[in-house]
């Protein structure tokens, strides 16, 4: 079962989902930790260039995962849900997509307006071309600072938005008992569709 149905997510889904939950989990811890070490120590430049190459993972499966999102539609949220309740899964998944999104664009740009010039190398291997930075901006090291200030508090809200989305999965599970969780987990919500 690769694809979505009304009632339940398919393989693809499924994977994309715990594939990008795992990594942004990774991604956040290494940030917060790699953010306390002294900035000149050598392996904190090597957790950063770390950091750098699964931010482009990152990007690449958001925009993989959005593609196939836009063709597989997503199945129903649960009847009986509130209206607001639906309103506000909605604006979640909105904003879940637009930090998973923004965190590596701003992080990007954060390395391409530093004056330190430190070019970015996908895991050792492939260089990656630092992107103009607007001039309206101002100074390289004013550039810089707000870029990180947007992907620094972009990260915090990121870890918000992820505490209210298990919260309401497990909401979903354990206190209203409905599929919503059980479809993230299994197809088998959406086999017994097709069956």
């Amino acid at each position: 079962m690769l694809r979505n149905t009304h009632s339940g997510y398919g393989r693809v889904a499924i994977a994309f989902h715990w594939t990008m939950a795992l990594l942004i989990l990774f991604m956040l811890a290494l940030g917060l930790y790699m953010t306390s070490l002294p900035p000149t120590d050598q392996t904190t430049f090597e957790l950063y260039q770390l950091h750098k190459s699964f931010g482009f993972v990152v990007l690449g499966l958001a925009a993989c995962r959005l593609l196939w999102r836009l063709l597989n539609p997503s199945p129903s949220l649960p009847s009986r849900m509130p209206a607001f309740e639906k309103l506000a899964a909605h604006l979640g998944h909105v904003g879940l997509y637009a930090l998973i999104f923004a965190l590596p664009i701003t992080g990007w740009f954060m390395v391409s307006a530093s004056p330190w010039g430190i070019p970015t190398i996908l895991f050792n291997t492939w260089p990656i071309p630092h992107l103009p930075v607007p001039a309206a901006l101002g100074s390289a090291e004013e550039a810089e600072g707000f870029f990180k200030l947007l992907h620094e508090y972009g990260a915090y809200l990121l870890i918000a938005l992820l505490v209210v989305h298990v919260a309401a999965a497990l909401k979903h599970h354990f206190i209203q008992r409905d599929e919503t969780l059980k479809r993230m987990v299994s197809t088998a919500p959406a086999r017994a569709e097709s069956s």
